[in-house]
């Protein structure tokens, strides 16, 4: 988003859609699971779609959409283009919506092998080769990371765009997050390889808290240097195999140019 977005039309309480896309519905049930903040804001808006929730469905236009999920069908991409013409401002949240998901395995590799070791029938699934973001297909205000979202990420957010001003959502690491909790840095410690340099803070830097490497879950920080980071890896003796595999995981796409790197060997 390039600047503060504006406040709804008064009159009125904001309507808000939230719209599930391939997922497997994680980063709704994390709004779900906003209990008691939830109730206080669904007071101030008027929930219009959410399956999740409710099978009372409203029609658009919306204020607000929250799309969860990537898309992997035709029908995929048609609906995502009629909710975003339906919806003043549209937030994405999750890895699937942001960067394509786990599911955008399928994007290195054959689908049509999928299909066939995965359903019995192949012949009734109507597929895409590949599984994409939504900003792949249509504009989007903001893109909320991480596999799920975080709630007080999300609550800000959502709060935020109600209030028209710029999610306060920071763009650093999730060192920043280990650094500010006091947990000892695992690589530098232990010599475990892990992604925090280079991730998105949002988790609370959980994986390390406990001893572990971080798996990326949140996809790329604002600033990242996977060159750097992946000798350290190197070092901590993972192959370029087991690296890609490392990356490959919830956001596979979102660190794909450090895979374009492996593959020209431009890596020291």
């Amino acid at each position: 988003m390039s600047g503060p977005v504006q406040p709804p039309n008064s009159g009125r309480r904001p309507r808000v859609g939230v719209f599930k896309f391939a997922s497997c519905d994680g980063c709704q049930l994390t709004l779900l699971d906003c209990e008691d903040d939830l109730l206080a804001i669904a007071e101030e808006i008027e929930v219009a779609h959410f399956l999740e929730a409710s099978s009372d469905v409203g029609c658009g236009p919306y204020d607000l959409s929250l799309v969860e999920g990537s898309v992997t069908t035709a029908e995929d991409a048609e609906r995502i283009r009629r909710i975003r013409a339906e919806s003043r401002r549209l937030v994405t949240i999750g890895a699937c919506a942001t960067a394509g998901g786990v599911q955008a395995l399928r994007n290195y590799a054959d689908v049509t092998d999928y299909l066939q070791t995965v359903y019995a029938r192949p012949d009734y699934i109507a597929t895409l080769a590949t599984s994409t973001p939504i900003s792949a297909h249509v504009p989007v205000d903001f893109e909320l990371r991480g596999c799920p979202i975080d709630r007080s990420q999300l609550l800000e957010v959502i709060t935020a765009f109600l209030a028209g001003r710029k999610p306060g959502v920071p763009n650093h690491s999730v060192c920043f997050s280990c650094k500010r909790r006091g947990t000892v840095c695992v690589t530098v410690a232990h010599g475990t390889p892990c992604l925090g340099p280079v991730t998105h803070a949002g988790c609370g830097a959980i994986c390390p808290a406990y001893g572990r490497g971080c798996y990326g879950c949140f996809g790329p920080s604002g600033t990242t240097n996977l060159p750097a980071l992946v000798p350290l890896m190197r070092r901590d003796g993972m192959s370029d195999e087991d690296v890609r595999r490392f990356l490959h995981t919830f956001n596979v796409t979102a660190f794909a140019a450090v895979e374009e790197a492996l593959e020209e060997e431009d890596l020291p």
